[in-house]
């Protein structure tokens, strides 16, 4: 939400046919960063509420209007001891913070999706939803934020009760939807949500357009956030097949704008077998299939198998009209030289970083049972950086991106991917103890990966 490095004998240049989940090199080719205490005012047309944001993160979900009176820290499990990142709660404005989806332009800008608010639905009502233009300056490492657009409904297409319901405009925020992925097609631009999980489709200006429920094998499909789902009288009286925040992480959209390619976080619940869904005891994911021009599901889908159990996907984004990239990653964050090694402590990572992989996966190659192919991955903890790139992070002409949450890649050319992490402001310290990582964007070269078959 890591394991060997890479040992690849492979022809410099060659698209040499790939054995399942090959491991490719990949090089850093540019590093920006974005830092983590990025702020932007809210409009001016938006409710007082939200002028600042992070009022509802205390323990007890209390609002506190003080500003910077509540500690951000790292706490990635109950067995982890919670690590100071140096930023506090609440902040005047709103945080540009983490980006939970991404698209690759011609200009070389890049489309960004900043992620609900702060972790939740519960505490984020005052976090608006917003998505970003910005540009990697791959020389100095800096990133300009070009144009920033927030979701709206001012038409009222959102078929339930919102957070500012009552006024004109209708700002959206973390506590409507958590969006985690964005495609544009056209001039619309569709969103994958978690809460629902639901599609959001609006328009270039950010003004909601239409909200579509999921449908899995033609049953409407659910999670505990759903509008429709209320807490029910007697505990354990009512299931969904959808666990909370394991809806739609990443889509995909084929190449021709046709169909988008929803891909859940989590397995779904089987209810027959009283599990989640898996293959021999391997968890595995939906990927599901909307026709864009009929704003409906085609009832087509697909399944990816998780390496390791408890592993979550961060992304995806097709490379042609058969291939994508998919994130797949562990939990852990952080190096493991900085790892505990014995009692849970504040200064130091309980649960480090072992697992983070960009993998290459064909929909056209499946098997019987309608599993997609793994072709080869690259791995996000040994990437090669002999000229040293690397702006923070390079040791030895090796580059490392340890955080828990990498939640974007995308194609830039025939060689080269981008890659991205959602920093979690004021939650995530894998960069370095003590300190809230920023946002981080990475150029790689992987021309093996992308020719790979």
């Amino acid at each position: 939400m890591r394991i060997t490095p890479l040992l690849s004998l492979l022809l410099l240049g060659a698209a040499l046919p790939a054995q399942a989940q090959d491991a490719f090199p990949a090089t850093l080719a540019g590093h920006a960063l974005l830092p983590a205490q990025t702020f932007i005012a809210a409009p001016k047309d938006a409710p007082a509420s939200v002028q600042t944001s992070g009022k509802y993160t205390t323990p007890t979900g209390r609002r506190e209007d003080r500003l910077g009176v509540i500690a951000g820290s790292s706490y990635l499990s109950a067995k982890d001891a919670p690590r100071p990142t140096g930023i506090s709660l609440p902040f005047k404005g709103q945080p540009v913070q983490g980006f939970s989806g991404i698209k690759a332009m011609k200009d070389g800008s890049y489309w960004v999706l900043t992620d609900n608010g702060f972790g939740s639905k519960a505490n984020s009502a005052d976090a608006l939803l917003m998505f970003h233009q910005v540009k990697p300056d791959w020389k100095s490492g800096q990133v300009q934020r070009l144009k920033t657009v927030f979701l709206h409904d001012p038409d009222h297409r959102v078929p339930f009760l919102i957070v500012n319901e009552g006024t004109k405009k209708r700002y959206l925020t973390g506590a409507d939807f958590d969006l985690e992925s964005l495609q544009l097609i056209g001039q619309h631009i569709w969103f994958g949500d978690e809460f629902g999980p639901y599609l959001v489709q609006a328009d270039r200006q950010g003004k909601v357009l239409a909200v579509y429920d999921t449908y899995v094998d033609g049953k409407l499909t659910r999670s505990p956030d759903h509008h429709s789902v209320t807490t029910p009288a007697l505990p354990g009286a009512f299931a969904t097949p959808v666990r909370r925040s394991r809806g739609y992480e990443g889509m995909a959209a084929s190449k021709d704008g046709q169909f988008l390619y929803p891909l859940l976080e989590g397995p779904l619940w089987d209810e027959a077998g009283k599990q989640w869904e898996n293959r021999d005891g391997r968890e595995y994911l939906r990927v599901l299939e909307f026709n864009v021009a009929q704003g409906e599901w085609t009832g087509r889908s697909w399944k990816y198998a998780l390496e390791l159990k408890g592993n979550n996907i961060g992304d995806f984004n097709m490379i042609d009209a058969d291939t994508g990239l998919i994130i797949e990653r562990d939990n852990g964050e952080g190096l493991e030289r900085t790892a505990c090694n014995g009692p849970a402590r504040p200064d130091c990572q309980n649960v480090p970083a072992r697992f983070k992989r960009v993998y290459k996966v064909s929909l056209k190659d499946v098997d019987a049972d309608g599993f997609i192919r793994k072709i080869g991955y690259v791995d996000l903890l040994d990437i090669q950086d002999p000229k040293g790139m690397a702006k923070v992070g390079g040791e030895n002409g090796r580059f490392t991106f340890p955080f828990v949450t990498i939640e974007d890649v995308d194609v830039v050319d025939a060689e080269h991917i981008v890659v991205a992490n959602d920093n979690n402001l004021p939650y995530s310290s894998g960069r370095q103890l003590g300190r809230n990582d920023d946002n981080e964007f990475i150029l790689l070269h992987v021309p093996q990966l992308l020719n790979a078959r």
